[in-house]
């Protein structure tokens, strides 16, 4: 369609304040990864091949026995239940989503259930609630402790879940402690907790069996593409229920490797992560863009978005219904900017704002996370130059400013 393909099919291009979110497309793929990829859709491969091939070097980033690319971080969480509730049985597969008398319980904190976990039941796993929220709710200060982990422990549990992030408890290390003594797996939820870079080996180095990551946000590889890393048997099981499998067992051979370890003389037929598939030309994408993420220079990437919101909070310091508050720096993260909202003079909550500053041309996005709190959040992830310029722009036109200013064609809503 030519290079003005979203013109012609009258898109919007958007400003992202949001942070990388799959509504908006994620991240933008650097031209080393998007040549990769074209490299790789002019050949014919085996995809098994390929899968273990690059797995083998994403396992090396993430000090993990063994890796796989997944159709994003959701399908990384599937097929990691998948594994854990079928292992290497073959006609176990064949079976899932049906779980019936198998060990198909998987245990999750209350405080971590979030709607990604829709990905866990989609394995036909039951979810089984422990713990409180009292920290959550500020009702106490009590975290989930290890007697409640090893109560819900029982002949039905294939897996313990865990969503990671900075705020939520317990630790890993102490979900860990309790599983190992049952010799039960934990499956980390880590989709958006890069950066920084040393947590591409953190859960792993703290005891998770698996763990899931975004291919298309901080890594900046293709959208649709996540990472399933950890154990090698786990692992193995998660890629022969993903792949196409429409092969006669006499005449396939498994790549060397992982599937010819774990799987070399029997298989199921399509498995339960066949609609998970991965194209060749994302697998290679994704491996390339680990590798630059893995190489490049954050600190520097993360000063100069500091400094794209550093230009926005001179450029709305007379804000008439609104105000921004010191820069947010969360060691080895990217860096982001609160703008309060004055409702009451501006007649706006958090929400209408956020609405008119999607109508501005071109749109904003900014964070909603808390606008429950009368705050949108500038997240700079994914900001470009620029792009200081017209969310200023954009919020000078919606909440107004003390010193009057022309609107010009920018600032329409």
């Amino acid at each position: 369609m030519g290079a003005d393909l979203y013109h012609r099919l009258s898109l919007a291009k958007r400003v992202n304040g949001a942070g990388l979110l799959t509504r908006l497309g994620g991240s933008l793929m650097e031209a080393e990864t998007l040549e990769a990829m074209r490299e790789a859709a002019g050949a014919f491969v085996d995809i098994a091949e390929l899968q273990t091939r690059a797995g083998a070097l994403i396992a090396r980033h993430t000090g993990t026995e063994a890796a796989i690319v997944t159709g994003g971080a959701a399908a990384a969480l599937t097929l990691a239940t998948a594994a854990a509730i079928a292992r290497a049985d073959v006609a176990l597969m064949e079976r899932l989503p049906d779980t019936d008398g198998m060990a198909n319980e998987v245990i999750i904190h209350r405080a971590h259930r979030t709607g990604y976990d829709h990905a866990i039941r989609a394995a036909g796993a039951r979810l089984v609630e422990i713990g409180l929220n009292d920290r959550g709710v500020g009702a106490g200060v009590r975290d989930l402790e290890a007697w409640e982990i090893e109560a819900a422990i029982g002949p039905k549990t294939a897996a313990i879940a865990y969503t990671a992030s900075q705020d939520l408890r317990p630790s890993l290390g102490r979900v860990v402690a309790v599983a190992d003594r049952f010799k039960v797996p934990v499956i980390v939820d880590a989709a958006a907790q890069l950066p920084p870079k040393e947590n591409l080996r953190r859960f792993i180095e703290e005891g998770a069996a698996l763990v899931a990551f975004s291919g298309g946000k901080a890594i900046r590889g293709p959208q649709g593409t996540g990472i399933l890393c950890g154990r090698e048997d786990l692992v193995a099981s998660a890629l022969i229920q993903m792949l196409d499998l429409d092969i006669l067992p006499e005449t396939w051979v498994p790549p060397e490797g992982l599937l010819a370890r774990h799987f070399p003389d029997r298989f199921p037929h399509h498995g339960l992560g066949r609609g998970f598939k991965v194209d060749k030309e994302s697998i290679v994408g994704l491996v390339v863009a680990l590798e630059r993420f893995v190489a490049c220079d954050l600190a520097a990437e993360i000063a100069a978005r500091r400094k794209l919101l550093e230009n926005i909070m001179r450029a709305t310091a007379g804000l008439e219904h609104g105000r921004t508050h010191a820069i947010r720096d969360i060691d080895g993260r990217y860096p982001s900017l609160d703008i309060g909202i004055d409702a009451a003079s501006l007649g706006l909550d958090a929400y209408a704002v956020s609405r008119a500053l999607q109508r501005h041309d071109p749109p904003v996005h900014l964070s909603e996370r808390r606008a429950w709190q009368g705050v949108l959040v500038i997240d700079s992830a994914g900001l470009r130059e620029g792009d200081d310029e017209i969310i200023a722009a954009a919020l000078r036109r919606v909440l107004g400013t003390k010193a009057k200013i022309r609107s010009g064609a920018k600032e329409k809503i």
